[in-house]
């Protein structure tokens, strides 16, 4: 018997799951670092440009095809355009969400570990001796990654609406208040003009520099959860009625709202305690954690807020991973939700430990980089900005104008025109800019 198909329970529950998707580790962690790697302000501004003149199509690209076609990543190109070579472009989506997820629930073991730290009292004494100490284990951090991987096959596993849907209707609001609350807290800190200047002061030199660019507009890219068929799975649960314009302008909104308020929870108490903004990967899990023990008393509360805020953004960015490949094995194999999400998932997280234990337990490299490091750069540099630009391509020169504008829900409207000449020239021509410079640094 053929499944049959979910959908979203509202139009606002699949907003805050594609949010939730959007709003991950990269709002919190590698958007702060990368900013304070790209001078600041310099970075912000071509960050945001990015994402208004490419996020913002991208994205409505991606809806169209869900929305249109009602199926997977992959089974959607067949059904829009069988017996062509597009699919494959289905087909890196649900690979890359697959081997993402496998390091994603790495690191998002790190940050429920943090969190029971915090709850037990803190992390006292040198921070980069205690995460070293964590993550060389053989033992620790495979058990936290496997606590979180369970976490989100749970929710994956009770479905879209009592699952995912329902899972984003609380995490979303507990987010925004958690974050708004440390925000302040940071700003009373004593660093909030250096912070100010630093992130809305534009230093016109950084403007020169090409790799601001490059990583701004990479951030853009993979902050919004594009080219990994994440948001194409999300929009095929939806009405086919269901507008995607205004969905598609309050998810990057709030997304984007999310990753500079995450900034001046940060930068203020980096500033604050004299420290470098452009701390780097680190900044996170030794840096931040020397700012919590020296604030007191009050530390471990506000150490235990930041890192739980850390933990269930990647919890709702996991889930949409997770649910590209449950989806496309569901139609694929023809089975239960509940059977593939537990065989899907568990295969995923098997496939992480190899990136958990090549951290410091075991020599695990290709290509001379940790197993976790190749895994990032091949999907990141590779499958994600690949994937995009095909479906960009497909979208822009395979559907006719009618199709894009209508699909686009953008018929009679003023941005129609914009619209067509990013999907076929703009944003093609951005995200092979990035593709190639991926390929080039890594």
């Amino acid at each position: 018997m053929e499944q049959k198909r979910e959908q979203w329970g509202s139009r606002w529950g699949f907003i805050l799951a594609a949010m939730g998707s959007a709003v991950g580790l990269g709002n919190i962690w590698r958007f702060s670092y990368a900013m304070g790697d790209g001078g600041g302000s310099a970075f912000l501004i071509i960050y945001l440009l990015s994402v208004l003149l490419i996020g913002f199509p991208v994205m409505l690209i991606e809806f169209s095809i869900g929305r249109r076609a009602q199926t997977d990543a992959v089974d959607a190109f067949k059904k829009i355009a069988p017996k062509t070579g597009w699919v494959v472009a289905g087909g890196m989506g649900v690979l890359a969400a697959f081997l993402i997820l496998s390091f994603y629930g790495v690191i998002g073991g790190w940050s429920l570990r943090y969190t029971m730290a915090y709850v037990t009292g803190g992390i006292t004494g040198d921070s980069s001796e205690f995460f070293g100490g964590f993550i060389s284990s053989a033992v620790s951090p495979v058990l936290w990654q496997f606590l979180f991987m369970a976490i989100t096959i749970a929710i994956v596993y009770l479905g879209v609406q009592k699952g995912i849907e329902l899972s984003s209707k609380w995490m979303m609001p507990i987010l925004s208040i958690l974050l708004v609350l440390l925000a302040v807290y940071s700003l009373t800190l004593g660093g909030a003009q250096e912070a100010f200047a630093f992130m809305f002061q534009p230093d016109w030199e950084a403007f020169t520099d090409p790799s601001v660019y490059i990583s701004a507009m990479g951030q853009a890219f993979f902050t919004l959860s594009l080219g990994m068929g994440a948001m194409l799975t999300y929009a095929s649960y939806l009405d086919p009625s269901a507008r995607l314009t205004s969905s598609a302008a309050i998810i990057i909104g709030l997304d984007t709202l999310f990753a500079l308020v995450a900034g001046l929870v940060i930068f203020p108490a980096l500033f604050a305690f004299g420290l470098d903004p452009a701390e780097g990967p680190g900044l996170v899990f030794v840096v931040l954690p020397n700012i919590f023990e020296a604030l007191g008393g009050v530390g471990a509360l506000v150490g235990f807020a930041f890192f739980l805020l850390l933990s269930m953004a990647a919890i709702s960015s996991a889930i949409s991973l997770l649910e590209v490949a449950v989806a496309y094995f569901i139609r694929k194999l023809n089975m239960s939700r509940k059977k593939v999400t537990l065989i899907v998932g568990l295969i995923i997280f098997l496939l992480g430990v190899p990136s958990s234990l090549s951290q410091g337990a075991v020599e695990i490299t290709i290509f001379g980089a940790s197993f976790l490091d190749f895994m990032d750069a091949f999907t990141g540099n590779l499958l994600l900005p690949l994937g995009g630009l095909i479906m960009v391509l497909f979208v822009g020169w395979t559907w006719t104008k009618k199709e894009v504008l209508h699909h686009g829900d953008i018929e009679d409207n003023a941005f129609g025109p914009a619209y067509l000449l990013t999907a076929k020239f703009v944003a093609p021509i951005a995200i092979l800019f990035v593709l190639i410079i991926g390929l080039i640094n890594w």
